[in-house]
């Protein structure tokens, strides 16, 4: 299987393509109920597998081996994986590339950031020069067969974000991504100076860029979205009920514990309605009432009306898995990379 074409071909097709975060076997397969395309996420993964934050503590033989998992439970869904910065050297890049291609990876995500690296969200990212970057980019394009390749920046600078984005943009790379956008205008912006090549926007809760549903990202020409932080856990069962929900006020989230903070920054980590200790954005107004669109049966098409980020992932989790399954926002595919989804 040539899952690498598979997303490429998915890429071409009219709309954003949404690729749900994950980042243990539990949440891919809350995910897999629903969508089929998962991004592996370096945020959610060193939060789970380390209990750490994503500035760079993941070793890519972990990395690798959860792929491997992945492909082994999950044969026909998209697969597209954060590597972060290649885990610094570029032989070690390439090395890393080849191992996820052969475990079954479609795509992966490398960035342009100099160590310490932070999370795209986050504040004091610095980037390597733009021609060290190149290099290695270039070296990891040559060593892939078939999987996509997603070129990322994480400049700061309106000029060099730019310049950034035109030079990944004439490479062989199948994609960019510009993390941490702060507004529609400068999606615009970016998708004028990258004419064609496709472009992914991140969607993280609580982070610096807008919340877009998807009908809004296909409108700014945007061929995939990732959700690094969408798959909620479940509600803690009835006996442990009283204590969370003394913590829990009506509308929006507070911190269960204070002084921890979370792993991108210093918003913390929070009881919601909706959830256990999830990364909670800043508390807002809910989304509006029926606007999400679940006249499609689960494994066909839809763009949503509220963005992904707006409500619980998985809202069948608060009602126990024996609850009706329900379209969740987003795109809901037919046809996966093996056929017809779930």
């Amino acid at each position: 299987m040539r899952y690498g074409s598979a997303l490429r071909e998915q890429i071409q097709l009219p709309g954003t393509t949404p690729l749900v975060g994950i980042y243990d076997m539990y949440s891919a397969s809350v995910a897999a109920r629903h969508y089929d395309g998962f991004f592996v996420s370096g945020f959610g993964f060193a939060a789970s597998h380390y209990g750490l934050p994503d500035i760079g503590f993941i070793a890519w033989p972990d990395m690798v081996a959860f792929v491997e998992r992945l492909r082994l439970a999950f044969p026909s869904h998209h697969l597209l994986v954060d590597i972060d910065d290649g885990y610094v050297d570029p032989e070690v890049a390439c090395h890393v590339v080849q191992r996820l291609e052969q475990n079954g990876a479609s795509g992966v995500i490398l960035e342009d950031q100099r160590r310490p690296r932070r999370c795209g969200h986050a504040d004091g990212r610095t980037v390597l020069p733009l021609e060290e970057y190149l290099d290695k980019l270039n070296l990891v394009l040559e060593s892939r067969q078939d999987l996509v390749v997603v070129a990322r920046t994480d400049a700061t600078e309106e000029e060099d974000i730019l310049r950034r984005a035109r030079a990944l943009a004439e490479t062989d790379a199948d994609v960019v991504l510009v993390d941490g956008v702060r507004d529609v205008e400068w999606i615009r912006r970016i998708r004028k100076v990258i004419d064609d090549k496709p472009l992914l926007f991140n969607q993280i809760a609580g982070g610096k860029s807008p919340r877009l549903s998807l009908s809004e990202l296909t409108e700014l020409e945007c061929q995939l979205a990732i959700y690094s932080t969408p798959v909620s856990l479940p509600r803690m069962p009835p006996s442990t009920a009283p204590s969370v929900n003394s913590r829990r006020p009506t509308g929006g989230c507070r911190s269960s514990r204070p002084a921890h903070r979370s792993v991108c920054g210093p918003r913390p980590l929070c009881w919601s309605r909706t959830s256990v200790g999830t990364i909670c954005p800043a508390p807002g107004p809910p989304p509006p009432s029926g606007a999400v669109k679940a006249s499609a049966p689960v494994g066909h098409r839809q763009l949503d009306e509220v963005p992904l980020g707006d409500r619980a992932a998985v809202a069948p989790l608060d009602q126990g898995f024996d609850a009706p399954q329900q379209p969740v926002p987003g795109r809901l595919r037919k046809g996966s990379v093996a056929g017809e989804g779930p």
